[in-house]
């Protein structure tokens, strides 16, 4: 019978948003200077303070503070009444080395040998209900955060938006497990304190559903034959949001794990991903098997899939690997037989994920908003301030993992 299912997205200016942004501002930094850098980097934003914490290895030397202050700045934190501001918050740094009994656990002499970084299982996904193999919930709610922070920068159609957002979508699927319409749009944005708590309140649900949903509409033309006039509106339901960013709630890295994933949809081993240099199988191997997911579906071989992966720490092999395709393969296989293919198409050992995915460049800052999977492959020249004043250039390929680069591998596989 129909059901209901719900994804939710936040903005690059929510509290958690700016912490995982400023943590991997840092571990990008780091690998551009020192591709070999071994980086763990906790952030924690509050009212006109950031705390840095956490663990490195590195050759680099950083001005943690100046990277941090520009990562706050290109979100939007830019007037003091935000009460969190990135000329004048205060930044106090608690890095501290790297643990040698965590380094000697995954440093080999020979590459190929290097061992997981903790640890762990990791889940990827990936299903055909989008044209980017993501679930279509989640997929809306990043669209209508990206539109609104568009909106919020053009300073034109809407001219009293601040940084910090969420948005929530709920969809009806069919019998047939595939989505139908939208049920309900939830939006809440930060505003200026323009006028009196219902005049707002009237204005910011106008300009949402006049001015955001047609641009949305209107820029990602496939999903618009999912809106309709039924759908449950709920614009700033509290009445007002003024009070906003770090200074309404604090933010800490990593709490917004199923936003940078599936958005509820297949499962996720509980490790954050941003502040991680890619040793750490909590993001290397995420990214692994939603490459894996994506490029089993895209090959035809089932509708929808979900892979997992575990590790021990120090380990080079995975302790598992484990596929479901709910039902949707399209050989004659078990699942346990798909798995057993997949660990000979694809080679799961840490080294070799780094180097399949391209992971030790400093490809990480652009995934810590809007999600890290679904997003588009693109190659990008990036400029890093080392210490002294050169300007560091670095092309990199960025959400490599994203590449349909194994689907005629698998179509031969599995006799496609």
């Amino acid at each position: 019978m129909p059901y209901l299912f719900t994804s939710e997205s936040v903005s690059e200016g929510h509290p958690d948003k700016v912490a995982d942004q400023i943590s991997d501002a840092l571990i990008d930094h780091f690998l551009a200077m020192d591709p070999q850098s071994k980086v763990a980097c906790e952030t924690l934003v509050t009212t006109g303070q950031v705390v840095l914490a956490g663990e490195v290895k590195s050759r680099a030397y950083l001005d943690v503070q100046d990277i941090a202050r520009d990562v706050i700045r290109r979100i939007g934190y830019t007037k003091s009444e935000y009460m969190f501001e990135a000329n004048s918050c205060g930044i106090l740094s608690a890095i501290h080395e790297q643990s040698s009994d965590i380094n000697q656990g995954v440093d080999r002499q020979k590459k190929e040998e290097q061992g997981a970084g903790d640890q762990g299982m990791m889940f990827g996904y990936a299903t055909n209900e989008t044209e980017d193999f993501m679930p279509l919930a989640l997929d809306l709610a990043h669209k209508l955060l990206i539109e609104l922070a568009a909106l919020r920068r053009e300073n034109k159609q809407i001219k009293y938006l601040r940084p910090d957002a969420k948005s929530q979508v709920t969809l009806e699927y069919d019998d047939n497990n595939r989505p139908v319409r939208i049920d309900t749009i939830v939006v809440s944005t930060q505003h200026d304190d323009f006028d009196t708590e219902k005049k707002m309140a009237d204005k910011i649900q106008q300009d949402i559903i006049n001015i955001l949903i047609p641009r949305v509409k209107a820029k990602y033309k496939k999903y618009a034959k999912l809106f309709n006039s039924e759908i449950k509106y709920h614009i700033n339901p509290t009445g007002k949001f003024v009070i906003g960013g770090p200074h309404g709630d604090t933010g800490l890295t990593g709490r917004k794990i199923i936003v940078d994933t599936y958005g509820g949809k297949g499962a996720h081993g509980g490790g954050a991903f941003s502040g991680k240099d890619p040793s750490k199988v909590d993001r290397s191997a995420a990214y692994a098997t939603r490459h894996i997911a994506k490029n089993l579906v895209a090959a035809g071989l089932c509708d929808e899939i979900l892979v997992q992966v575990s590790y021990a720490i120090g380990v080079a092999q995975p302790t598992s690997i484990n596929v479901n395709t709910y039902g949707t393969a399209k050989v004659e296989m078990s699942d346990a037989e798909i798995a057993e293919i997949v660990a000979g198409i694809f080679d799961m050992r840490p080294y070799f994920i780094e180097q399949r995915l391209k992971l030790r460049n400093p490809i990480y800052s652009e995934t810590a908003a809007y999600g890290h999977m679904g997003r588009t492959p693109e190659v990008v020249t990036k400029e890093f301030l080392a210490p002294g004043g050169k300007i560091v250039k670095k092309k990199v390929e960025l959400f490599t993992w994203e590449k349909l680069d194994y689907v005629s591998k698998v179509k031969k596989a599995f006799g496609l």
